[in-house]
């Protein structure tokens, strides 16, 4: 098999692995891209199993990017969330539950809490089932600390993981979310009251670049408010054959998309537990929008 076939059969697990490091798309793409000129230019006389090297390169590249980052994300103006993706929400039987979970964006913001390497050998082992001989050669440690890194995460994030759902059908719940997408059309405070849990949580991105609650909000009353708000002073002076909602799954979450003047404005995901909404986690940042909107625009 040619170099470019062999790289081509194993770009989606290195995209999945390099996505879940950095939470970033766009930037997962720049790292696969970087693993195919190292392994275009590998002697591959000495690249004895292919998918193991080309993974430990993303894995390395991945660790350069994200201890960089987490600067960045600590000087971040509001909450951070991940740049959003379309997902497949009908995964075939080989998807395992762990691998669907771990891109939502509430798990993957629970990834921030983790160290680099306890992030990249959490995700090589719980998501991706590398065994701890090769996460120890790709982390070029040992399999006894690639133990510890492991245990460590997992305590970590068993201690904090969010609940996700397990009846979740895209089908079932698309009703639901657009009744919650007319409520934002109209700023009905009456329709978000029954849609949303008691305890919902409101989380908002927009980087500082675009208005975005700075903060997060808690409890179905305070987070009515705002969405009302949003409909009161976010479309000011936008008439409503300017605004658009459709719908798409996004990190393995329903969602609905805003555009105003066929621009994407926003991104509201929505996480439903029990015939509820149990949170919202809205992005504007326009930079995080890009990647997702060239993939609306292939589909």
């Amino acid at each position: 098999m040619a170099n470019g076939e062999t790289f081509e059969q194993y770009r989606p697990r290195l995209f999945a692995v390099a996505y879940r490091m950095l939470g970033s798309a766009s930037e997962a793409e720049d790292a696969v891209q970087d693993a195919w000129l190292r392994f275009a230019g590998a002697d591959q006389a000495s690249v004895r199993t292919p998918e193991a090297f080309l993974t430990t390169i993303v894995t390395r590249l991945c660790l350069d990017r994200l201890k960089s980052a987490r600067m960045q994300r600590e000087q971040y103006v509001g909450p951070w969330l991940p740049e959003p993706l379309i997902t497949d929400t009908a995964p075939g039987p080989e998807q395992s539950a762990a691998l669907a979970e771990s891109v939502t964006l509430a798990f993957m913001v629970l990834l921030e809490t983790l160290s680099p390497e306890e992030r990249a050998a959490f995700l090589l082992r719980e998501v991706f089932d590398y065994d701890h001989r090769e996460i120890a050669s790709m982390l070029n440690t040992t399999p006894e600390n690639s133990r510890q890194l492991v245990h460590r995460a997992r305590a970590r994030v068993d201690e904090r993981r969010p609940h996700i759902d397990a009846g979740y059908d895209a089908e079932r719940h698309r009703p639901l979310v657009h009744r919650f997408a007319m409520a934002l059309r109209d700023g009905d405070a009456a329709a978000f009251t029954s849609l949303l849990a008691e305890d919902v949580e409101f989380w908002s991105d927009g980087g500082g670049k675009v208005s975005a609650a700075r903060r997060p909000v808690f409890g179905r009353h305070d987070v009515t408010q705002v969405l009302v708000g949003i409909r009161r002073s976010g479309l000011q002076g936008v008439s409503l054959d300017q605004v658009s909602l459709d719908f798409v799954d996004v990190n393995g979450e329903p969602a609905v998309t805003i555009r105003v003047d066929g621009r994407l404005d926003t991104i509201f995901t929505c996480t439903i537990a029990n015939d509820a909404i149990t949170a919202l986690r809205i992005i504007r940042n326009p930079d995080k929008l890009q990647y997702i909107a060239r993939q609306m625009a292939e589909q």
